[in-house]
Order: C-alpha cells, then structure tokens, then sequence
C-alpha cells in the first residue's frame, strides 16, 4: 500500500472498524462485517474531536437514551472516508467529565437525516470529513468500562498499520531518490559520485531501517497486554515520525527543484509521509505518551 500510494481506506475499514466490530454481540455487526468482506461496506470510526488534540479520552460528543433507544449528540472531525461511509463507529459520553476514560461508550451510526457529513481533500490526495450528529439515532456496541479499552486496541491497530505503510512509502521514496542521482549529471559525473550526497543517502538509509525495525517492534507488540501494547505503539509511532520527516526532506533536498513539482510523483509520496505523521496522533503527542509511561527502576529507564 505505500509503495503504490494507494490512497483507499484499507486500514480504516479492513482493520481498524474491523477490529472493532468483530467480537461485539450486537445483532447487526455480523451483517456489517460480512458487508466488509465482501467490499460492499464501508465502516469507518469516527473519534477524533477538535478540542481532544490526539487525546482518546477527550470526548465531548453526548450519548443519551430517548424512548428506550440510544440517540448521539456532536461533533467528530477528519473521519477519514467519511463522505463515502455507510456507517461511523462513534465514541459518545455517556455519563463523567470530558476526560474519563469510563464513561465513554461506543456506538454504531448511520447516515441519515439527523447526520450531517462535510468532506473534503486531503493533503495527500485522499479524503476526509467534518461529520455532525444531531440526536442521531444509534445502536450500542460497548457499554461504558468495556469501550474505552477495544478502542485503544483498535487504535493501536491502526497506528500498526500506518507504520507499515510509511516504510513502504519511504522504501519507495528511498529507491527513486538512489535512480535519480545515478541519473542526474553535473560537472560531467552522475551526482551519485559526489561523497557529500553518498553521506545524505546513507543516513536515508539508517533511518529507513530504523523505522522498519519499529514498525516490525509495533506489530510484534499487538497481542501484548494493553500497558505495554501503548508504549510499543507510541515508541514506534516517534521513531517513524522522525524517519519519515528525514527521509522526505532529504529526498525533496537531493532531487532539487524537481522534488516539489507535483508533476513528479515523490512529492506525492513526501505529502503522504507527512500526513501519516500527523494521524493517530502527531510525534510529538507520542513523544508525551513514551514518556509519561517511563518507569525507573534501579535508575534505569524501562
């Protein structure tokens, strides 16, 4: 998938909603999954709010039961796909403050009269949207205290798999770098000869290696209990944000002006690269997240 820059929602249809769906009791999910399967359906989980900044546990979109049925109240933003969804998985709040963990419950919904969806482009091609609901009829998957825990697990997979796309995109983006300058002439030699950009490529490289090396460590880590399934994450989520942002700028660096024509396609991949960063939470909120799980012991980190 990050070789080819395909930009379709494979990972948040087929793994992330997936994940979510498969072991939840509700009548309808079966239908749905087959739905799924058969690439007749598109479920996408719709999380992220505005004011949360990464944060899973921020949810100030309301859940509450009318006449014995479950409607949902807010706003979710850069539900990826969201235009073309058939269903959202939505976290909603159904009793605590803005930031507990234990009130959120998850709930299935879909497109109506009551749901309003604003898509638009993204950076690297693909789309996303500003989905609204108003009192927006829902159906139960997770009851609060068993929600919040599938939907970290469901993150993590998404965040997997995003880093696997990213060393593929990198691969890619690595492999046209080395072509270009054993192609590029100047001063009579390719400018694959030239020591100084022999160095740049070489660094490419380590860091290319080193974020194949997490992305590996971060599905090793999937089937591990959730405390150190977050920090495997989020170590791999850090190491491949600073891989992806030298790799890309390195790259746009040695092909010069040609790098950031959109006409050539490693710009389209150096902006893809940029907006897997930027998805399940930046380098930075990972960067937080590695640290805040940090333990000393005999005064070593573990």
């Amino acid at each position: 998938l990050g070789r080819g820059l395909v930009l379709e929602p494979y990972a948040a249809v087929a793994l992330v909603a997936t994940d979510l769906l498969r072991d939840c009791a509700a009548p309808s999910t079966g239908l749905w999954l087959q739905g799924i399967a058969r690439g007749d359906a598109r479920v996408v989980l719709a999380h992220q709010e505005r004011a949360a900044r990464y944060r899973l546990a921020h949810c100030q979109t309301q859940a509450t039961q009318q006449a014995g049925n479950w409607v949902v109240q807010g706003v979710k933003s850069v539900v990826p796909a969201g235009t073309h969804a058939d269903a959202f998985v939505v976290p909603a709040r159904v009793r605590g403050a803005v930031d507990d963990a234990a009130g959120i419950g998850l709930f299935l919904v879909s497109p109506g009269p009551r749901v309003t969806v604003r898509g638009y482009p993204t950076q690297d091609g693909a789309c996303a949207a500003e989905v609204s609901f108003d009192a927006a009829e829902a159906v139960l998957l997770y009851a609060p205290g068993e929600a919040y825990p599938r939907l970290e697990r469901a993150v993590d997979v998404g965040i997997a798999a995003l880093c696997a796309e990213a060393v593929g995109a990198m691969d890619q983006l690595f492999a046209m770098t080395v072509d270009y300058m054993n192609t590029r002439r100047q001063f009579g030699v390719p400018i694959a000869s030239f020591q100084a950009l022999r160095h740049r490529v070489a660094d490419m490289k380590m860091q290319l290696e080193l974020a194949r090396s997490m992305s590996y460590f971060a599905t090793l880590k999937l089937g591990d209990e959730p405390a150190v399934r977050r920090r495997a994450l989020s170590q791999a989520k850090v190491q491949l944000g600073q891989s992806m942002r030298f790799v890309g700028q390195q790259a746009v660096q040695l092909h010069g002006g040609i790098g950031m024509t959109l006409e050539y396609a490693g710009a389209h991949y150096f902006k893809r690269l940029t907006c897997i960063e930027l998805s399940w939470g930046d380098t930075l909120h990972h960067l937080g997240e590695v640290s805040a799980r940090m333990q000393a012991t005999a005064g070593v980190f573990a």
